[in-house]
């Protein structure tokens, strides 16, 4: 028997361990999430950065909501928590001229945020979460080139983080 309970326990801690896990660049729910080896505020102004670095492209940075902030404001307590906003207003507008609804989900969003352990990620939606899950959600029939989205999204996010 004790060498069952020990089994037992081990493959509790394993599956702890497994379920703790959040490894750079895997995908999770139409979601990616990369360690950032930046501060919070570092991440933020790379990331932004690397938005404005492909204004060529017509990107922009709309905004950010420091969650953190409204919560402090609310005697709440939260560990950083910011949005980032942006997008390229040449592809957003047809878009949503075609589909108004797709207002709600535009433009696109970066999350930067701080783990309890003191750690500081980047979240994104993936390129492809984007482009079948958003763009059917609104009707729009032909989704941008992912492929070309996914590599465009993965070179920000590294612009930001390493």
């Amino acid at each position: 028997m004790p060498a069952r309970r020990h089994l037992f326990f081990a493959l509790l801690l394993s599956l702890g361990l497994l379920a703790a896990a959040r490894p750079s660049l895997a995908a999770d729910n139409g979601m990616i999430t990369v360690l950032s080896h930046h501060s919070v505020k570092q991440t933020i102004r790379r990331f932004e950065a690397a938005v404005r670095a492909k204004s060529a492209l017509g990107f922009v940075v709309f905004g950010t909501i420091d969650h953190a902030a409204a919560a402090r404001k609310a005697g709440l307590s939260l560990r950083p928590r910011t949005l980032i906003m942006y997008g390229t207003p040449k592809l957003g507008t047809p878009a949503m001229a075609k589909a108004p609804t797709l207002a709600i989900d535009l433009p696109m969003k970066a999350l930067v945020w701080q783990d309890d352990a003191g750690k500081v990620w980047l979240t994104y939606n993936t390129a492809e979460y984007m482009g079948t899950t958003i763009d059917a959600r609104h009707g729009l029939p032909n989704p941008p080139n992912t492929p070309k989205v996914a590599a465009l999204l993965k070179a920000l996010a590294a612009q930001a983080t390493r």
